[in-house]
C-alpha cells in the first residue's frame, strides 16, 4: 500500500500526468478515496514552490546552453499560447480556469510558466494555482470514483 500511495504521489508531481493521472491510479490500487484525494493534490502543489525556484535560479544557468535555450523557449511558447489570452484578459481569474482544466497541458506547470512569463504577482500565481488544481483535481476524483463505482 505504501508503495502505491508513493507512486501516486509521484505521478501527481511528474509533468506527465500531475494529479490528473496520481489520483486514478491511487483509486484503481485500493487506497483510500479521501487519503488519495488530499495526497495526490497536495503533492500537486508542491509543484509551484519547486518550479518557481527552477525559474529562478537554475533556469537562469541553463539558459547559457544553446540547446537547453532552444528547449526553453519552446515550452515557454506554448505554455504562452496555451495561456495567454486567458491571462492577459482575466489575469488571476484566466490563471486558474487555464489550471482547472482537466486535460493535457493545462496544470501547475504550464500555469507556473505561464504566471512567470506574464508577471504576475507570485502569491496570486500559487493561490490561482492552488485553487485551479483542487477543482482539477475534483473533477478528476469524482470522475474516476463514478467509473469505479460503476464497474464494480
Amino acid at each position: 500500500m505504501f508503495l502505491d500511495i508513493l507512486i501516486a504521489m509521484l505521478w501527481s508531481i511528474s509533468p506527465f500526468g500531475e494529479a490528473k493521472l496520481g489520483i486514478p491510479y491511487a483509486l484503481l490500487n485500493d487506497i483510500n478515496i479521501y487519503l488519495a484525494f488530499v495526497l495526490c493534490f497536495g503533492a500537486n502543489v508542491l509543484v509551484f514552490p519547486v518550479m518557481t525556484f527552477f525559474l529562478d535560479v537554475v533556469n537562469r544557468y541553463f539558459l547559457k546552453w544553446y540547446h537547453y535555450k532552444k528547449a526553453a523557449i519552446f515550452v515557454g511558447r506554448r505554455a504562452k499560447a496555451g495561456a495567454g489570452k486567458n491571462v492577459q484578459k482575466y489575469g488571476f481569474w484566466g490563471l486558474m480556469f487555464f489550471v482547472l482544466l482537466p486535460v493535457p497541458g493545462t496544470g501547475v506547470y504550464a500555469g507556473t510558466i505561464a504566471g512567470y512569463l506574464f508577471g504576475m504577482d507570485r502569491k496570486k500565481a500559487f493561490l490561482a494555482n492552488t485553487i485551479g488544481i483542487f477543482i482539477s483535481c475534483v473533477i478528476v476524483w469524482v470522475t474516476t470514483v463514478v467509473a469505479i463505482g460503476g464497474f464494480k
